[in-house]
């Protein structure tokens, strides 16, 4: 069943066979679909569970488990990306118990990391998901020859060309590059590899090879030094903005828990703390830190670090996005069901900016469109379907900078569509429109022009660098090659005074190891070459390699023995390992040097050849300029059958030419592909796109390459044409047909459904629906009135869907108008009434109702008319007394609707008879249930004519009379006759006079229609539910009926039977109704017999006992608390005794400890205990005894605890002296020095009361007041005024402070007349805060006053906000503006109420605003 294959092979298909995509219900799982439909019962594979990625420690068992399910068994293989599975090393296992398959891996090696996949396959499809293997390297395992492996591997080839090199080469230094900024390690090494070319660019690094290199080895040392401190790091979350502050978070797991944290910006160690007040903060939940800064400004920005106990962990930089809006968002005016657009022009290329929408963000989603232009600049929202709900604020945000406008609604007004779902509109409301866009093109020829100056100043001094190595280069090697020549002429004259026997001998020796090695060593370059170009090193490895083999050519004087050195090197070179360390060259290039000398020695000074000498070295140490590179790759295009599609890249360089593939071969311009060259843009433009279009397109450019694929589709189309017939509504008559029509195109199966109001049509006598490859038709017969609406028609295919939306209009007459008639006016001259319009006016305006009236007693009805369109009549003609129906018609052009008939209206008042009593049910039986009742206390004045009885069903709404309607009940009492048998009926009673029908009584009791019962039978399923030692709790089911044998039960007894007593004993003296039951007062451990009587009004049924006998003990029971309202919060006064007491049920007796803030109580406080309660006593309580008391109960089977605050206070004391002083006309600010237990009591606060000289009485003006300030207000001139201020506590009010007497004396000045010459002057004044508003903190659930003092002429208009949402109709803030002094009181404080206040004065002269902030305290 199973296999291993690589996971690159391609997956065959079958002649005929197709793929579908589909969707798993697990993410990450691909299903494709073999053929169009599945056969009942068959389907594709797909994984309920699917394998996970795992992280694991070098030397551990890693295990892939999945469970697959499909018809038939699908075919379970496993694959790795890179490479194949080992079958040695890896088992594949299935469980048969659990369905898992396994894919197992013992003793894991870091060579095993990988991505793993798994194939499931049957075959109707095949599914696919993917996981990741980690392996984490533990200890130093590693030998000296592994660690120089991994050094060799990171080598460049410059490192690699220094083997072939002679011994001037080799001694030659590498010339010192300069440093790089520590700072840009520290990001690399917490960054994702995507920011890797961001990061070097910032910084100025192009050596990205040697920089790969030296990360990977600061990376292996940090990973070295982390293992001291951190079991696992992982999720590292760069620094981001969130509104005003920022945060970044990580997951690691502390080996100590107390090892302490640090952080440090810019190097610099800096305090934070889980206070959201504080401007650095750590949440940890679990495994997870997050680092927060509150309230972002510029000089946060920096790099942070985290460190733990020395360790470096993890950096990240801050940087603050120096962008502007270049064109601001604008307010929106849309009509409802109108999309509204808002679009803004940044400075700088951002991604992504934050949208809010009233105080929320916004996500891309169905009512929401985040749209970002190519160049980055102009960012879109598309508010979708706007509707009244959506009218408020909308605000872009990047950085520190923002942007909001207004978003209006305009609602439909139309009468036509009152009450009716309206149609989505089409139109777009706001955008930025052409300006915008040209805007955004100056902006982005700008930042290239700027982009373009740096790249050429970088270039320039990259080559005046390159030049500069050059010529230090070349200066050395003519010193080298210089010292090389005398040493080679000391050698020739040592020479000389050899035989010149051996001379001969030498000199063949000499020729023959030229031609040797000449002949080996231009093999092995060119084979070097091969594979350095096989291994993707490109044309610089291959030009390398050719280098080497010049080089070989140019030492003919080598050895054997230095021939087969240099294999060796070449051979190390060329190795996967890279086992060749940078002292190896050195080494072998003296043993080289030894082997010249010996040479020279052995041979006679005439037959010495000369060595070629290089100037310079082999390969020059220059700074390489990166050449041509993508800024900008191809995306994913899905272009529409017959249309255009256009894929685009954007290079670095003009003057590069690009060459474009598909599927691996190349593209040339035809007449329906266009290749262009636009600047730095290249274009791919397919016109009239066909379905064999689709495919992988590749765009290559000095060797570098961008790939995306493009789909053609061919989703359902209506002509633009046939589209706006198609809209147009279709207005018929009530009864006629109605037609709609619509043509399409488009890729085959299609599925074509017609909607009415959202409800789909199916076909039936009068619904037709013909359906074509190129056209659809609905067809409606004798169409009603109420499938007036909207016709829709859905189209869709794999490729996509569309929609056309019409509407149907029906005329018929309209419906009669709606009662119950309202009545205005009933008097002895007049009766005026009212009612409702008709729910539905035939789809035409009604243009008048049409009365007819009929007074009671009378046949004949009298003709009032036309009365006009408005539902209201005032009638005139009336006697008093007398009782009138009237009968009221609409009318519309389509004609008349049916009558709606008025209750009876009496011109003049009615007096009515009060309800009689409850009725009775005297008995009942299967065809006849016997009433009575008494008579009403209140009569209404007048005799009682008679009674209605009414009677309703059990289960239903409805009442229904029982006498005949012409025929009143003149006795109290009533054999109602009219019953089913079986049924449930209850009964009410009504009194009748000379004015009508009084209220009914009270419904009866509910009766069944039956003949007495039967006996029930035995109770079901008798059971104990629970025991102690002395209760035991039965449960049972109610026995079941039999018609005419055993009737239902209504009530059940328990009775008791001790072990050693023969009689039985009832446990309840009344039959209970519930089916279960607790027996109390058993002995401990006794045995008893117990059974369980079904009870009715037939007697007593069948007893039903227990099968054995119980015995009175209890099972283990988990500890918990039985008290129903355990106190949470005790406030204690000083010096008295604190009780607390907690009852708990546990089996066996649990062990109880009290402990104090986590810690043990103390000596002092005594704790006592029971069998089922606990309590805890402090003596004389002090204010040090405050704090939270845990009571821990725990036995064999569980535990449980429960906490208790005690708060231990005093009296409060009063405040000190009392100032007042008067900051605006007619108003006081009353201070006061705080009270000496403020400091040691948070919850103490003031109350202050006023008495003045008229009223003589302590009034309560304010309350909670948490401050030492506040000010009175409606100070009238002429009164003394006294005011007393109360320090309150839990414990209750401290004696008062009160104030020296207060008093505004009266001016009274003689009245005087002095005209002046009249001057136009004007005493208007813009609004301005006098006494702007303060910051206020309050503890949750008190009263929080704000007040100001705002001055203007004329009066300003004064709004308040909190969080930009006016207040000013919201029923949960009291507001109030007496003589310019504005007072806001919040009754109960919470947590929502936290956030900014601000109060807005604004007139025609001006706008002012003042701001504060409320924090709740907990």
């Amino acid at each position: 069943m199973f296999k291993i294959r690589k996971s690159k092979d391609e997956e065959p298909t079958a002649p005929g066979q197709v793929r579908i995509k589909k969707k798993s219900k697990v993410p990450g799982v691909m299903i494709t679909q073999f053929v169009e439909e599945l056969p009942e019962g068959m389907s594709t594979p797909d994984f309920t569970r699917k394998p996970i990625a795992l992280t694991i420690q070098e030397g551990k068992l890693a295990i892939f488990r999945a469970v697959i399910t499909g018809n038939p068994t699908p075919t379970v293989t496993w694959a790795r990306n890179d490479g194949e599975i080992d079958e040695e090393r890896c088992q594949i296992v299935f469980d048969k118990t659990s369905g898992e398959h396994q894919l197992q891996m013992p003793d894991v090696s870091v060579d095993q990391a990988d991505t793993y996949k798994c194939f499931a396959r049957n075959e109707y499809g095949k599914a696919v998901v993917t996981a990741a293997l980690n392996v984490i390297e533990v200890g130093y395992k590693k030998n000296r020859a592994m660690q120089a492996s991994r050094t060799a591997v990171r080598e460049m080839p410059e490192d690699f060309k220094k083997a072939l090199k002679n011994k001037v080469d080799m001694d030659a230094k590498e010339e010192k590059k300069p440093e790089i900024d520590e700072k840009f390690w520290e990001l690399l090494m917490s960054a994702d590899k995507k920011d890797y070319e961001s990061i070097c660019a910032q910084y100025g690094v192009t050596d990205f090879r040697r920089m790969l290199t030296k990360l990977s080895e600061k990376k292996f040392e940090r990973e070295q030094e982390q293992e001291r401190v951190v079991e696992r790091l992982c999720n590292l979350k760069p620094i981001e903005l969130k509104g005003d502050d920022a945060e970044f978070e990580l997951e690691m797991s502390l080996r100590d828990p107390t090892s302490k944290i640090f952080l440090f910006k810019d190097g610099v160690m800096i305090p934070f703390d889980a206070d959201t007040e504080i401007k650095h903060g750590l949440k940890q939940v679990g495994k997870k830190f997050v680092f927060s800064i509150n309230g972002v400004d510029p000089d946060d920005a920096g790099l942070y670090q985290v460190e733990v106990d020395g360790v470096k962990i993890f950096s990240t930089d801050f940087k603050l996005p120096p962008v502007e809006f270049l064109v601001k968002i604008q307010d929106v005016t849309a009509e409802e069901r109108e999309d509204a657009v808002f679009e803004c022009v940044v400075s700088h290329p951002l991604k992504k900016i934050n949208w809010t929408g009233k105080n929320a963000p916004l996500e891309q989603g169905d009512k929401y469109d985040i749209l970002v232009s190519e160049d980055m600049l102009i960012h879109t929202l598309v508010v979708k379907d706007c509707m009244p709900l959506d009218k408020g604020i909308y605000a872009a945000v990047t950085g520190m900078v923002s942007c909001s406008a207004w978003l209006i609604i305009e609602a439909d007004s139309d009468p036509k569509t009152k009450g009716k779902k309206k149609a989505r509109k089409t139109t777009r409301a706001g955008g930025g429109g052409a300006d915008l866009l040209l805007i955004a093109q100056e902006q982005q020829a700008k930042i290239q022009k700027e982009r373009e100056e740096l790249i050429a100043k970088a270039k320039a001094e990259a080559e005046a660098a390159a030049a500069a190595a050059a010529a230090a280069a070349a200066e050395k090697a003519e010193a080298e090659a210089k010292a090389k020549a005398e040493a080679e002429a000391k050698a020739k004259a040592k020479a000389k005074t050899k035989g010149k026997t051996k001379a001969t001998e030498s000199e063949t020796e000499t020729a023959k190891t030229k031609t040797k090695t000449k002949a080996k060593a231009k093999p092995k370059a060119k084979a070097k070459a091969k594979v350095k170009s096989e291994a993707g090193e490109g044309t610089e490895a291959v030009k390398g390699a050719d280098e080497e083999a010049t080089a070989v050519d140019d030492v003919e004087d080598e050895e054997g023995e230095e021939e087969e050195e240099d294999e060796d090197v070449q051979e190390e070179e060329i190795s996967e390992e890279g086992e060749a360390a940078s002292s190896e060259p050195e080494q072998k290039g003296q043993a080289k040097e030894e082997e010249d000398s010996a040479e020279v020695e052995e041979g006679e000074p005439g037959q010495v050849k000369k060595k070629r000498v290089r100037a310079g070295p082999l390969v020059p140490d220059t700074v390489i300029d990166p050449g041509v590179y993508f800024t900008s790759g191809l995306s994913d295009v899905a272009a529409i059958i017959g249309t255009d599609a256009e894929m685009v890249c954007k290079l670095s360089s003009e003057d590069c030419d690009a060459v474009w593939y598909k599927e691996g071969k190349e593209i040339t311009a035809t007449d329906d592909i266009c290749i262009v060259k636009d600047g730095t843009y290249r274009k791919l433009i397919i016109k009239n796109c066909k379905e064999e279009d689709s495919g992988k397109y590749r765009c290559e450019a000095d060797g570098r390459k961008t790939e995306a694929a493009l789909s053609v589709e061919d989703p359902p189309r209506i002509n633009a044409d046939d589209l706006t017939e198609f809209m147009k509504p279709v207005t018929i008559r009530s009864g006629k047909d109605a037609a709609f029509k619509v043509t399409f195109v488009g890729q085959e199966p299609m599925k074509i459904k017609w909607y009415n109001e959202g409800e789909e049509l199916l076909e039936d006598s009068h619904t037709k629906i013909e359906i074509s490859s190129s056209h659809s038709r609905l067809l409606l017969t004798k169409c009603p009135r109420k499938i007036s609406g909207e016709i829709k028609i859905k189209i869709k295919n794999e490729c996509g869907t569309t929609e056309a939306i019409s509407q149907l209009v029906v005329l018929d007459k309209p419906t009669p108008p709606l009662g119950p008639e309202d009545i205005i006016e009933s008097s002895s001259s007049c009766i005026e009434f009212k009612w409702r319009i008709p729910k539905d006016n035939g789809g035409s305006p009604i243009t008048n109702y049409v009365l007819e009236r009929q007074q009671i007693g009378r046949n004949s009805r009298k003709k009032l008319g036309k009365i006009g369109p408005e539902p209201k009549y005032r009638d005139t003609d009336v006697d008093h007394g007398r009782k009138y129906c009237y009968h009221i018609r609409a009318e519309t052009d389509q004609g008349l609707s049916e009558k709606m008939e008025t209750d009876d209206i009496q011109a003049g008042t009615k007096a009515y008879p009060g309800a009689p009593s409850t009725p009775k049910i005297v008995s009942a039986f299967k065809d006849c249930i016997n009433l009575s009742w008494s008579a009403p206390t209140n009569t209404g004045g007048t005799n009682i004519l008679g009674y209605i009885v009414e009677k309703r069903k059990n289960g239903s709404n409805l009442w229904g009379q029982v006498n005949p309607p012409d025929e009143l009940i003149k006795e109290k009492k009533y054999a109602v006759k009219e019953v089913v048998e079986g049924m449930e009926y209850e009964f009410r009673v009504s009194a009748v006079n000379i004015s009508g029908a009084g209220e009914p009584s009270t419904p009866s009791e509910f009766v069944f229609a039956r003949d007495p019962k039967k006996p029930p039978g035995k109770v079901i399923d008798l059971k104990v539910t629970d025991s102690t030692y002395t209760t035991l709790s039965l449960g049972w089911t109610k026995p079941t009926e039999e018609e005419g044998v055993k009737d239902e039960a209504k009530g059940y007894f328990v009775e008791l039977r001790p072990a050693e007593n023969p009689e039985w004993g009832r446990c309840n003296s009344n039959a209970i109704i519930m089916t279960s039951y607790t027996i109390m007062g058993l002995k401990s451990m006794a045995m008893y017999w117990v059974r369980v009587v079904a009870n009715n009004e037939g007697g007593d049924g069948e007893p039903q006992e227990l099968n054995n006998y119980i015995i009175a003990m209890p099972p283990p029971v988990r500890p918990q608390f039985t008290d129903k309202k355990i106190k949470n919060f005790v406030v204690m006064k000083a010096g008295n005794a604190a009780r607390i007491n907690f009852n708990f049920v546990a089996s066996p007796l649990p062990d109880i400890k009290w402990l104090k803030d986590g810690l043990p109580v103390a000596k002092h406080v005594t704790v006592g205990n029971t069998d089922t309660s606990s309590q805890l006593m402090i003596p004389s309580a002090e204010r040090y005894d405050t704090g939270i008391y845990t009571i821990i109960l725990k036995n064999l089977v569980g535990q449980e605890t429960s906490s208790v605050e005690i708060r231990v206070t005093d009296d409060p004391k009063p405040p000190g002296p009392v100032e007042l002083d008067e900051n605006v006309s007619g108003t006081v600010t009353v201070s006061w020095t705080p009270s000496p237990d403020e400091k040691k009591d948070d919850r103490l606060h003031y109350m202050i009361t006023k008495r003045d000289s008229v009223k003589r009485t302590w009034q309560t003006v304010a309350d909670h007041l948490f401050n030492n300030k506040f000010t009175a207000i409606n100070i009238m001139p002429g009164r003394q005024y006294k005011f007393r201020v109360y320090t309150k506590n839990d414990m209750g009010v401290s004696n008062p402070s009160e104030s020296p007497v207060w008093e505004v004396r009266k001016r009274k000045e003689t009245f005087s007349v002095d005209l002046p010459e009249s001057k136009n002057c004007s005493f208007e004044a813009p609004p301005s805060f006098s006494v702007p508003l303060k910051m206020h903190k309050s503890p949750e659930s008190y009263e929080c006053y704000m007040s100001c003092a705002v001055t203007g002429n004329p009066r300003p208009h004064v709004t308040w906000y909190r969080n930009n949402i006016s207040l000013n109709t919201n029923p949960n803030y009291y507001i109030t503006n007496t003589c310019g002094v504005c007072s806001m009181v919040i009754l109960k404080v919470g947590p929502k109420d936290n956030g900014d206040y601000t109060v807005i004065a604004e007139s025609h002269l001006g706008r002012v605003e003042c701001s504060t902030k409320l924090v709740v305290q907990d």
